[in-house]
């Protein structure tokens, strides 16, 4: 497994890799790396395999861009040695390990920003969260020029803007979704998991309830308020909750439903202790 650790490092790997033929998939994460971010190594090379074969790249940075001035950049975990290791045990081809200056020179001017879908949901909890995110993941595309990407649905609204802003600036990448991988109790599995307290960690399962309680309403017909009504109810049970948002959409473009005539996704954000979760469930009726 090659690291690379600035973008001239890694542009010159690829280049390598180009010349003899390989196809590249790009699995964009910012390390404290669990099983949910081997799944997604793990599909891209089955995706490269099904299609002649190729190399996986991953790339950790924890991008300063998408945290506001008030949330967790500091106490983002960081486990440099267990990632690679990680890594290597599924066969990461390379590692692009870049620093801030590699990725944002000293006075740039430019960003990406999806209007619509980044202010909206998580983009209005979080204002710029998504125009972070956008402006990282457009460098990273330009740094590798994947052939295809790999993203978590756990984190659903960063997938479909990510979607959508390939499409609307014609870049020449497949976006791969990947399930989201839960614990055995059903958590969702996060990197940000390891900063709850015990007590938080258990508190945290009622997320997963709350989500298969939704699934099942609306597989039964009922309406758009029981479904709301009925998370926000489960969610209450548990006084280590601080329930920041319920939002119910459409699963393709994120607009509001009027009924459940398509499928939706649920969406989750709560906060246990200073550690603001995230989890989704796409439904059928």
């Amino acid at each position: 497994m090659q690291i690379c650790r600035s973008t001239q490092a890694m542009r010159e790997c690829i280049r390598n890799w180009r010349q003899n033929g390989a196809q590249l998939a790009l699995v964009p994460t910012m390390g404290a790396l669990h099983e949910g971010h081997l799944a997604l190594v793990t599909r891209a090379r089955a995706w490269l395999d099904a299609h002649g074969g190729g190399r996986v790249v991953t790339s950790i940075f924890v991008n300063p861009t998408q945290f506001g001035p008030n949330e967790d950049l500091a106490k983002y975990p960081r486990d440099e040695e267990n990632d690679l290791t990680l890594l290597r045990s599924v066969g990461c081809d390379a590692v692009f390990l870049p620093q801030v200056h590699d990725i944002y020179r000293p006075h740039a001017q430019t960003h990406v920003e999806v209007a619509g879908l980044g202010g909206m949901l998580m983009g209005e909890l979080r204002p710029g969260h998504f125009r972070g995110v956008a402006t990282v993941v457009t460098k990273l595309f330009n740094i590798t020029q994947p052939d295809v990407a790999a993203f978590g649905e756990k984190d659903y609204q960063q997938l479909t803007l990510i979607r959508q802003m390939v499409a609307d600036l014609d870049i020449p990448v497949d976006i791969l979704p990947v399930p989201t991988v839960r614990e055995a109790d059903g958590l969702a599995m996060s990197s940000r998991n390891r900063r709850l307290t015990p007590e938080d960690r258990a508190a945290a399962t009622v997320l997963a309830r709350a989500l298969d309680q939704a699934q099942a309403q609306v597989a039964a017909g009922a309406t758009l308020q029981a479904v709301h009504d009925g998370l926000r109810d489960m969610l209450a049970t548990e006084p280590r909750a601080d329930t920041q948002s319920i939002d119910i959409r459409d699963a393709d473009d994120l607009s509001q439903p009027t009924a459940f005539s398509r499928p939706v996704v649920i969406l989750l954000a709560v906060r246990f202790g200073d550690v603001l979760l995230i989890d989704q469930r796409v439904a059928h009726p």
